[in-house]
């Protein structure tokens, strides 16, 4: 941007007029507050759609965090890297790699119920994934212990996220103290989609 100024608005390769809520050097992702439908083109009108602005009652509410959290799990600390070797990781299973937008949380006794917006999986070994509307369950002792860390109208990728949750009376996807929960970067899509491409030319079993 500071290019973009000194050349006197002439230069620098930043697009100051994205249409349809993008942003970015080249209007290629999705500006802050919307979250991109991978099922239509980023020149599509309609390809950023807004995050739903969440009612101040629905903010996330725990319990005073337990006083054995320090041996019940580690929360994730700083910037997780997402390299091939995470990717092919095969200790998730069935678990599917996610690109989710969070829209609203109650609670439901010990657990919480986040509706999520399921805007992209990356990888899955069972049965496939629709994008759209999902529920995402998270027990409350994980969650007051920042195991994952959750914010409401946030966008996140999660590995380690299983479809059929603790019981039949939570039917969708769990998410529990060992699955990684990490803040979306937009920079990841394009990141994610070679790591598919390379799996399937099997190159995972190297990595």
């Amino acid at each position: 941007m500071e290019l973009y100024k000194l050349s006197g608005r002439r230069s620098g390769g930043v697009c100051m007029n994205c249409r349809h809520n993008t942003a970015g050097r080249h209007c290629h992702y999705c500006k802050e507050g919307f979250y991109r439908d991978m099922g239509k083109p980023i020149t599509h009108r309609r390809a950023c759609k807004e995050i739903p602005v969440i009612k101040p009652t629905a903010v996330i509410s725990t319990t005073e965090e337990p006083a054995d959290c320090d041996s019940y799990c580690k929360p994730l600390k700083g910037n997780l890297k997402i390299n091939m070797k995470k990717y092919c990781k095969k200790d998730y299973g069935t678990i599917p790699l996610s690109f989710v937008s969070v829209l609203d949380m109650e609670t439901v006794g010990d657990w919480a119920k986040f509706a999520v917006s399921l805007v992209s999986v990356y990888k899955s070994r069972g049965e496939p994934l629709k994008r759209g509307d999902h529920v995402l369950w998270v027990h409350m002792k994980d969650l007051a212990c920042k195991c994952p860390r959750i914010h409401m109208g946030k966008r996140f990728l999660i590995l380690g996220t299983s479809e059929g949750a603790a019981s039949p009376e939570r039917p969708g996807l769990l998410a529990d103290k060992n699955s990684l929960v990490i803040q979306w970067r937009d920079i990841w899509t394009r990141r994610l989609r070679k790591f598919q491409r390379k799996e399937k030319k099997g190159k995972c079993g190297k990595a």
